[in-house]
């Protein structure tokens, strides 16, 4: 019998980590969930599909019932709920899922969510990078047993490709195009074959790996990096290819907002007290920046630099963190400075950018009386020339 408190809603927490995966955080949400929809699942899978979806999206305010527990499960993914279908229906056809989009439209957070879903875990992840090798998507060995008794399957170091290939788990490769090309294609023949060719065991009944019923690979990859590593033809035949947008609606963007960089600011060790007139402020011009456009229609230069929701979560952290070490609750007075901050990552000249926006849309809402706006108005020497 579980010890947590399934009645409305309780989370699991460690506070002895900087981060605590979607599986131990959500870990009373999915032990509910696998008891309350108790229909045919794909092999290997704690939960079914539906529940899966659930899971992601949340079960809309509902108190779920089951027998005398009853749980609201959280919204943790916001985005459109055909997509996330579309990912489990992958998934479950046990084919490779890659989720593309700008940087900080939450792929990453996605496939976690979908992977602590599926098997349980979302902890069997190679980040992609311009160094990672082949080992680090098959198997490695462990030199002093290799050494000492030759090659055998105890001196075998899998990869977490390989841990979750031998267990029907899910496996999660980041940044896939920001891996050279010969380690990408080193997913082809495991994605095709399902299996590993082990040379240095060959003879014996480890020289071929199986995939295990419930295996398949879930990969990242930011449009920006598109030409980083050009997948082949070949392995992207091996995935369903989901495009993961930005959010489309404000009040939930701004929501989102307000929940992650309040709990990033809690674990700073600090309350939250940034203002809703402050985040609605520092989203509005994010969603203008990117987008192009500002909500009344007037045309704004975007910056080259991607205004994702991800970076507005860190400058409301940071926001939030003045606010209570440095700052008392003054965080407006800090919101120019960290969108220049912002502004400036890719190209210095997006200044000029920026301070076209607060010549335009940040002025005529000063102009027509509000008091936030009219603050960030005055506020416009801190953005500098």
């Amino acid at each position: 019998m579980s010890t947590h408190t399934i009645e409305d809603h309780a989370m699991s927490t460690a506070p002895d980590r900087q981060l605590v995966l979607p599986e131990d955080t959500y870990a009373a949400e999915l032990e509910f969930l696998a008891a309350y929809d108790t229909g045919p699942r794909p092999p290997g899978w704690r939960l079914t599909p539906r529940a899966v979806v659930t899971f992601v999206l949340g079960s809309g305010g509902e108190k779920l019932k089951h027998g005398r527990r009853g749980m609201v499960v959280e919204a943790k993914f916001v985005g459109d709920r055909a997509l996330v279908e579309r990912c489990v229906v992958t998934l479950a056809g046990e084919r490779g899922l890659l989720l593309v989009g700008e940087p900080g439209t939450a792929k990453s957070m996605l496939s976690e969510l979908l992977a602590a879903a599926v098997c349980g875990t979302s902890a069997l992840t190679v980040q992609g990078t311009a160094g990672t090798t082949e080992d680090q998507l098959k198997y490695g060995w462990n030199y002093a047993l290799l050494l000492a008794k030759g090659p055998s399957r105890d001196a075998l170091v899998p990869s977490p490709v390989l841990t979750a290939m031998t267990g029907g788990a899910v496996a999660r490769v980041e940044e896939i195009t920001r891996c050279l090309p010969e380690v990408q294609d080193a997913l082809v023949s495991l994605l095709s074959e399902r299996r590993i060719a082990v040379p240095e065991l060959a003879g014996s009944a480890d020289a071929q790996l199986y995939a295990a019923p419930g295996f398949t690979l879930i990969a990242t990859a930011n449009l920006r990096d598109k030409g980083v590593s050009e997948m082949s033809a070949a392995l992207k035949r091996r995935f369903n290819f989901e495009t993961v947008g930005p959010i489309g609606d404000l009040d939930a963007e701004i929501a989102l907002v307000r929940r992650q960089s309040t709990a990033a600011v809690a674990r700073a060790g600090a309350p939250y007290a940034v203002d809703d007139a402050v985040l609605e402020a520092l989203v509005t011009a994010f969603r203008d920046l990117r987008t192009g456009r500002s909500v009344e229609g007037w045309d704004v230069e975007r910056p080259s630099t991607v205004m994702s929701t991800a970076e507005a979560v860190s400058v409301a952290t940071a926001l939030g963190v003045t606010a209570a070490y440095l700052d008392g609750a003054d965080t407006l007075h800090h919101l120019p400075g960290q969108l220049v901050g912002v502004v400036r990552k890719d190209d210095p000249t997006d200044t000029a950018r920026l301070l076209g926006y607060w010549d335009g849309p940040v002025r005529r809402r000063a102009e027509q009386g509000s008091a936030t706006w009219r603050t960030l108005w005055d506020l416009r020497p801190a953005l500098g020339d």
